[in-house]
């Protein structure tokens, strides 16, 4: 029987990314994350049905994580419209994500482990499409300048920008990435005034 202790449940998971962080997927067993969550053997057991199980509920802990809190929102809100706003924008995305880097590291984990778990690619293709559907809206919404396409070419660009800031840190300083969003957010979000 599972059993349904959220805080405990939570702590597992949040464990788990942490495992599939630092030993990849071979090492994400129940053992393992019992010994991150400092809980005795077994208890991981307890909570999840299955490893496919485990995986699945990793990969939608992963993203209630990356979501910015209300004051961020909030902040954002508050900004003027324009390139520049966008700019900001998404320096503060690309900050955030790289902020969880076991988190996004986990991330890259359970994408390779989707496509051999139907459960789990089912999990990750739901969510990654309900949240691109959110940023297109909030930027409908928003009346900063682009469309639905620049958004998603941002989206992919910057997804990129994060590997390689979070798996090869040398490749790019931090002003040049900094101005690799900048010029991003310039050249895919064209403006209504530029054809």
């Amino acid at each position: 029987m599972v059993r349904r202790n959220d805080e405990r449940r939570a702590a597992l998971v949040d464990a788990a990314i942490e495992v599939l962080a630092a030993e990849g997927a071979r090492g994400l067993t129940f053992r393992a994350v019992d010994t991150r969550a400092a809980v005795p053997t077994g208890t991981a057991s307890n909570y999840f049905a299955s490893r496919d199980d485990l995986f699945t509920q990793v990969g939608a802990r992963v993203y209630e994580r990356l979501i910015p809190d209300e004051e961020t929102i909030a902040a954002q809100q508050a900004l003027t419209p324009g390139l520049e706003t966008y700019a900001v924008l998404m320096r503060e995305l690309v900050g955030r994500i790289s902020a969880f880097r076991t988190g996004y590291l986990a991330l890259l984990e359970l994408r390779l482990e989707a496509t051999r778990r139907p459960a789990l690619r089912a999990v990750l293709s739901a969510r990654v499409r309900a949240d691109l559907d959110a940023n297109v809206a909030y930027h409908a919404q928003s009346g900063l300048p682009g469309d639905a396409t620049g958004v998603l070419l941002l989206v992919l660009a910057l997804n990129w920008l994060i590997v390689e800031q979070l798996t090869l840190p040398d490749v790019f300083s931090e002003a040049e990435r900094e101005q690799l969003v900048t010029a991003a957010v310039e050249r895919l979000v064209a403006p209504p005034d530029r054809p």
